[in-house]
């Protein structure tokens, strides 16, 4: 663990330097020191007029073009986090507009932002100490009471003014924040360590200031840009592994893929931190509203950056956090029910959801318009989890899916084919050429179901989660059939899918969940192939 932990030390520090200013980052800042006003310290904007623009009306108007052109997305609960891109607007502008529309018109009291830092290198995290956070727009007050709190829960929590002088990764943020919530105060954070533990260090202190503000309305943000001058496509594989892991709401998850060196995130202790702290407070799901790279604004995709906008959310009917367990609700039937709403699709639902995932591909690949599914359907229209299975000449090229059910599963289908053909980090994006030797299969899911006792585990019926903490695995019931596997090696492999020790679902405080799917492909159902 403590090579690990280096490991990702040096990582981080690589990954900082990385994260220079210029091109996609956008430019160098002017730095100027801190404008203590008139007898109070304010910190002035140092890169106004570099990664965005330093006049008033024109700063005004450029959020306000990007939240207008970014589509709200449709969020079930209340919203207790962003994840947000730091570069010049011009390249991630677009992209943080899509979490900060979530936001746009709601009221908090205090925004907690944690940023990484790119010029001063120091020990644990630094809490602004003045009074004001200053942009073209205004001066934010600082929460001094929250700052306090934060600051006395570890020695590691101080304030290191170096390391908020010229960093432009939070202040970015704070224009975004004026034009969607109005008046509000902030607490500004610069974590220098971005290993897991000063990260869960962070996590705690913040979490539990929040919970002793009563009565005050608080929102996380974190700051990140993702993978740094790869070629395009290079860069989607990398930064599908953390939109992976931040769809799963898994950053212990992230932090250890980072370390790896599977992907890249200048801020991954940023968004780990806030990932955390938002599941102490009672968040339960994290969904990613946005993606793109500087190649998508640019149109250079030899080197790119990538940037990604989520949306961490609360249940709210349950009054804080809920596992999977939680989302089968009061449709978790006994043993052996398939609950409301799943039923059965009919032959023309069918042929829908195998025609739109395929000219949903067919668009992202070779360009032109998505297409529309028309058909008019309940079930359909219900929201539904669902994977989508890509094979080429008998061997798997991608497999995408999503278990929760919060969209409608025709939406559901047509994002999951495009995840599959472009972001499984295991092979190479489908291209124009090949959509043509691909054959289509998609799994419907039905809604969760805890498991009481194994033994109303039928293989071949269910699908399998596992979930110990943080961690979970999933494996569809079609990979038990494959495998000729019997309950107990099914179980095994579902424990081994989650990174979790064989025989894990035998403990105390595992949740083990099962669900069925309707799996047909196209073969089957068009009598292709």
């Amino acid at each position: 663990m403590r090579i690990r932990a280096l490991r990702f030390i040096l990582l981080s520090a690589v990954l900082l330097a990385g994260c220079r200013s210029g091109d996609a980052e956008g430019g160098d800042p002017k730095v100027s020191n801190t404008n203590p006003g008139t007898g109070s310290e304010v910190r002035a904007p140092v890169v106004a007029g570099a990664f965005y623009s330093g006049d008033a009306g024109e700063l005004e108007r450029d959020v306000d073009r990007y939240l207008a052109e970014a589509k709200r997305p449709e969020l079930a609960g209340e919203v207790v986090a962003i994840i947000s891109p730091h570069a010049g607007y011009v390249y991630s502008g677009g992209v943080a507009a899509h979490g900060y529309v979530a936001v746009e018109g709601r009221r908090y009291d205090t925004v907690v932002v944690v940023a990484p830092s790119h010029r001063v290198a120091f020990r644990g995290a630094s809490v602004y100490g003045g009074d004001g956070y200053a942009t073209p727009l205004g001066t934010v007050p600082v929460d001094g009471d929250l700052v306090a709190a934060v600051r006395a829960t570890s020695s590691d929590i101080g304030y290191e003014p170096a390391a908020h002088a010229a960093e432009h990764s939070l202040e970015v943020q704070v224009p975004f924040l004026q034009r969607t919530l109005g008046e509000f105060s902030i607490v500004p954070i610069i974590m220098g360590d971005q290993s897991i533990g000063g990260a869960r260090v962070l996590a705690a202190a913040i979490a539990s200031a929040v919970e002793g503000a009563e009565g005050k309305r608080v929102l996380l943000v974190a700051s990140t840009d993702l993978s740094h001058y790869h070629d395009d496509d290079t860069a989607r594989r990398l930064d599908a592994i953390v939109v992976r892991a931040v769809e799963d709401f898994d950053p212990e998850g992230l932090l250890e893929s980072l370390a790896r060196g599977e992907c890249e995130a200048c801020g991954g202790g940023p968004m780990a931190t806030v990932m955390m702290a938002a599941r102490e407070l009672g968040a339960d799901r994290a969904k990613v509203v946005k993606y793109a790279t500087s190649g998508d604004t640019s149109g250079d995709k030899s080197q790119v950056v990538g940037y990604l906008a989520a949306v961490i959310t609360r249940s709210g009917s349950s009054g804080g956090g809920t596992d999977a367990a939680d989302e089968a609700g009061s449709d978790a039937g006994a043993a052996g029910e398939t609950p409301a709403p799943y039923r059965g699709l009919t032959i023309d639902e069918k042929k829908e959801l195998l025609t739109l995932a395929r000219g949903t591909i067919e668009s992202a690949v070779g360009g032109g318009n998505a297409p529309r599914s028309t058909l008019e359907s309940e079930a359909l229209d219900t929201a539904c989890g669902a994977f989508v299975t890509l094979n080429e000449r008998g061997r798997l090229r991608g497999c995408i899916g999503h278990v929760r059910g919060d969209v409608p599963l025709r939406q559901t289908v047509a994002e999951m084919a495009v995840q599959a053909a472009l972001h499984d980090p295991r092979f190479p994006s489908v291209t124009k050429e090949d959509v043509e030797s691909l054959e289509i299969e998609i799994s419907v899911l039905s809604p969760l179901i805890e498991v009481k006792d194994v033994s109303e585990i039928v293989v071949g019926r269910d699908g399998l989660i596992i979930q110990d903490g943080a961690r979970s695995g999933l494996l569809l019931p079609q990979v038990a059939t494959e495998y000729g596997w019997d309950r107990e090696t099914f179980l095994e492999h579902t424990c081994r899918k989650a990174g979790l020790p064989e025989g894990c679902w035998r403990r105390e405080g595992v949740v083990i969940l099962r669900f069925s799917a309707e799996v047909f492909n196209e073969r089957e159902v068009l009598g292709e192939g």
